[in-house]
């Protein structure tokens, strides 16, 4: 997986107002679906709250990566939030979320996108990486830090 083609400027949003679980993947869908016309934001929505429900995929640490398999879905594909608020998000640490970062992959994807996800949650874990995300000011600043370190995976 080429990182730096897991996402575009116009799929990634800082300060975003997330008043809870079901409106962060609302929001993170509408996010995809706008740049990705053939991805319907209802259906995105659909499949990211049914993942959720087999399970929280907030990892701890203020972090979260709702992920799913979608039909009409090309490649692999992300889009990342920060929120201007912590919320709950039934994370393993039972501590609040306010970094998303949503993944998509094909319906009939192999394994490829299990590397991606571990790869996510690794850079996800270290402290200094989950604070410079944090601290930009600015969508396109957020985009350019994350980008960084993915195409440093």
């Amino acid at each position: 997986m080429q990182f730096e083609n897991l996402l575009a400027p116009r799929r990634v949003q800082h300060g975003v107002d997330g008043v809870s679980k079901k409106r962060a993947l609302e929001i993170l869908a509408d996010l995809i679906s706008n740049d990705i016309p053939s991805l319907a934001a209802d259906d995105l929505f659909r499949s990211l709250v049914a993942r959720e429900r087999l399970g929280s995929t907030g990892l701890g640490h203020g972090i979260a990566i709702p992920h799913c398999r979608v039909a009409n879905c090309e490649a692999t594909t992300g889009a990342l939030i920060t929120l201007s608020h912590s919320i709950d998000f039934d994370a393993i640490d039972g501590e609040p979320v306010d970094v998303i970062f949503a993944l998509l992959v094909p319906e009939d994807a192999d394994g490829d996108h299990l590397q991606t996800l571990a790869r996510l949650a690794e850079l996800f874990q270290r402290e200094e990486f989950r604070e410079e995300l944090r601290s930009a000011g600015s969508d396109q600043l957020l985009y350019s830090r994350v980008v960084q370190h993915l195409t440093a995976a």
